[in-house]
């Protein structure tokens, strides 16, 4: 398909995919004449995959280049791969290290991965960027006198289990190739983390109805 019915096809102005070939968040197409290049399905994929890092993700442009480039990288396993490229997403605040909850924090995650079983995570440690989240999440929770214990942990990283095995068999269903899955467990990362965000707070507001109202 020719630049005009890309842009129909995947809802992206013109002016934005020439944007983006420009940054390289897009491949080139193939050129069949000095000024014209055609374009394929897999441009279409890689389309809804850039805009679900820049405008759900709120990924910068910089940030979702890294993104493309590591999941292209065929020198790496599928699983470094996708778990480069979901690293190189936004996360969350890193563990203040002058903190003096910070150290009993990161003791506690170690814990919790300890009885989960949860042996990547225990092997990455620190390099991980959503170890470190954990460590921060719980230090301020400690902090500020709310419950933090592993056993109190338990139930929601098992739920967070669960979550993860039906998360990977939609990247499995959804990615025929190894760079698909990588794409897609990318986008699905970032499309999915706000619909679970919604779902546990309308979860809350039902209970919370079921509990506490006259």
């Amino acid at each position: 398909m020719r630049l005009k019915e890309l842009s129909e096809r995947s809802g992206v102005s013109t002016a934005t995919i020439k944007y983006y070939l420009r940054e390289r968040l897009l491949p080139p197409g193939e050129r069949v004449s000095a000024t014209q290049a055609e374009y394929g399905e897999e441009h279409l994929r890689r389309l809804r995959l850039v805009r679900a890092l820049i405008q759900v993700g709120r990924v910068p442009v910089a940030t979702a280049r890294e993104v493309l480039e590591t999941a292209e990288d065929e020198s790496l396993s599928q699983n470094t791969r996708m778990g480069a490229a979901v690293w190189a997403l936004p996360h969350g605040s890193e563990p203040a290290e002058d903190d003096p909850e910070t150290e009993e924090a990161r003791r506690q995650v170690d814990a919790l991965l300890e009885r989960l079983g949860w042996t990547y995570g225990q092997e990455l440690g620190d390099t991980s960027p959503a170890y470190g989240m954990l460590v921060a999440a719980i230090a301020s929770l400690a902090r500020l006198g709310y419950p933090h214990e592993t056993d109190h942990l338990l139930l929601h990283a098992r739920l967070a289990a669960e979550l993860a095995v039906a998360d990977l068999d939609l990247v499995e269903k959804y990615g025929g190739s190894p760079t698909e899955r990588i794409e897609a467990v990318v986008a699905l990362t970032v499309l999915y983390e706000p619909v679970l965000l919604a779902l546990r707070r309308l979860a809350e507001t039902e209970e919370s109805g079921r509990r506490f109202t006259d």
